[in-house]
């Protein structure tokens, strides 16, 4: 048994990555720190203990780009390229490969927007999985997407004609996953770094004042590569 845990990144490089952050930020500190974002999410990964058997990877764009990320990367990470540009053939791949061809027992896909990702959701996910019975475990996030979805089974439904950064995202997977019969499993509430109302909720946190969303008990990670990059910026 052991779990793949994937982080979903594109190598950040200015002017293609955080665009919308970019805006306020500029391209090249939107850049910067969407690499403290991935240095923080995969720390995330490694906080998940030994004894689960988890295997980290970066599922990453473009080709090209492995060197760039295994700077960012821990050196434990394995890197899986990204197949197609339709996001929910990106994912829907991801999930066959990790099971099928790689022979994880489940799968926990992560988005890399989120540094202070609470360890304990990866670790609930994981426990949820190998559970007797298929199912979906889904961390949903406060602009109406996920910031995890996790699967012990191949089931490319749940990502089929999704309109991806929408708010819509996770009530049509789980419509999905209704009409498929597939039990859901639901995380805790928690939030992705995409603009400049999201980035302040992340500044007050590192600060140490808890989201108003965050469900009592659950406390976010340390984020310490974007803590230390934000603490040299004026606050936005």
């Amino acid at each position: 048994m052991n779990v793949a845990l994937g982080i979903m990144c594109k190598a950040p490089h200015p002017g293609r990555t955080k665009t919308r952050l970019a805006t306020f930020l500029g391209p090249e500190r939107a850049a910067h720190l969407s690499a403290c974002f991935l240095k923080d999410v995969a720390d995330a990964v490694l906080a998940v203990p030994d004894a689960l058997e988890r295997q980290g990877y970066g599922v990453y764009a473009p080709a090209g780009s492995e060197a760039e990320l295994a700077e960012i990367l821990p050196p434990a990470f394995r890197l899986l390229l990204q197949e197609g540009a339709d996001f929910g053939l990106v994912l829907g791949t991801a999930v066959q490969r990790l099971l099928a061809e790689a022979g994880h027992d489940c799968v926990v896909l992560i988005n890399s927007d989120s540094p202070t990702l609470p360890a304990s959701l990866l670790t609930t996910a994981i426990a949820a999985l190998r559970r007797p019975g298929d199912r979906v475990v889904l961390g949903p996030a406060i602009d109406g997407g996920y910031t995890l979805i996790g699967l012990k089974r191949d089931h490319p439904e749940l990502f089929v004609d999704i309109p991806w950064s929408t708010h819509d995202v996770l009530r049509l997977t789980l419509e999905r996953a209704e009409k498929i019969g597939l039990a859901v499993e639901m995380l805790p509430l928690w939030y992705d770094i995409d603009d400049l109302e999201t980035l302040r909720i992340l500044q007050a946190e590192i600060a140490g004042i808890p989201p108003a969303f965050a469900s009592s008990g659950i406390s976010g990670g340390p984020a310490t590569a974007t803590a230390m990059m934000l603490a040299q910026w004026p606050k936005v």
